[in-house]
């Protein structure tokens, strides 16, 4: 048996923050932000809607799409780095909202690359027969802290949530390779002091070179090539550095998700949430392989290379 995805599930709010709403409020362009980042629009919780409200209601829709109850779920696993508060963990909160009365719960930082780390966690938790069945969340409430009045960090960030039940899928199928990495010298580019604050031009160089390596890494780790790639989905933080991904691979632009458009940077969020849309309009079908690949503050980075199905 292999381990992978047995049920997808996202939450994005519903207030849509579009670039000519920025134009108002701040000293951009709406052709500004669309030809250097490829967003358009992005997803802001209004301040009744907290990060585990979101992880909730996309967690829901994966355990529901899983087939499993809430209480053969033996762990919860939620990436996130903007957290309701401190303590208690999202993970926690999630456990008791959902009845999950089986599950130990925790909470991981790993920036945009949190859900990667939490998908190879949960393998080996199902792999080691720990566990059955594992809830990973990828969630952000970036609005939170983001400085409204720096036009190079305001126009970047969305909130959402995705998430997936991990669990056994029949042999050839699910993950079969996974890459995680973290650069700590890289931390001074990307971190949160009050607000989220970033040097823009090092965060590219890093996530230009690095996107590409990844992919890459976990197709040979998984004994394949870029040409055994069917469908990218990276972390959606910018469109010139998802694109120079897509070029490593030699993949056609129809073969890789773009959802920035519609979401912006969703930090953790962003991969689960497109691949739950890109499931959905039927553009990765059953037996493809699919590359998931991010990068994030830390600095880090992960990858996952899955040929899909349950």
């Amino acid at each position: 048996m292999g381990v992978g995805m047995i049920g997808i599930g996202k939450c994005v709010p519903e207030h849509v923050l579009t670039n000519a709403d920025l134009e108002q409020r701040l000293d951009t362009s709406d052709e500004w932000i669309r030809t250097r980042t490829g967003i358009q629009e992005r997803r802001i919780a209004g301040d009744d809607m907290d990060t585990s409200d979101m992880a909730y209601r996309a967690a829901k829709e994966a355990i529901r799409d899983s087939g499993v109850s809430p209480e053969e779920i033996g762990l919860i696993i939620v990436a996130t780095v903007t957290p309701d508060r401190p303590f208690p963990s999202v993970a926690t909160q999630l456990q008791e909202r959902l009845g999950a009365t089986n599950a130990a719960a925790m909470d991981i930082s790993a920036a945009c690359a949190g859900f990667m780390y939490g998908t190879a966690t949960a393998m080996q938790f199902i792999e080691s027969g720990t566990y059955e069945h594992i809830l990973v969340v990828g969630v952000e409430k970036l609005s939170k802290i983001t400085d409204w009045e720096d036009r190079n960090t305001a126009v970047l960030f969305g909130d959402g949530a995705g998430a997936a039940v991990i669990g056994k899928v029949p042999e050839g199928k699910g993950i079969l390779a996974f890459e995680l990495g973290a650069d700590g010298s890289g931390g001074k580019h990307l971190y949160q002091d009050e607000y989220l604050i970033m040097n823009g031009r090092e965060v590219f160089k890093f996530a230009v070179r690095q996107m590409g390596e990844s992919a890459l890494a976990v197709l040979e780790k998984a004994g394949l090539t870029k040409e055994d790639a069917d469908y990218l989905i990276p972390h959606q933080a910018n469109i010139r550095i998802m694109e120079s991904a897509r070029e490593r691979l030699g993949l056609p632009p129809e073969k890789m998700s773009r959802r920035i458009h519609k979401y912006g940077n969703t930090s953790s969020a962003s991969i689960p949430i497109a691949l739950c849309d890109e499931v959905e309009a039927g553009n990765v079908k059953d037996g493809d392989v699919i590359v998931l690949v991010g990068f994030g503050g830390g600095l880090t980075w992960g990858a996952l290379a899955i040929r899909w199905g349950k």
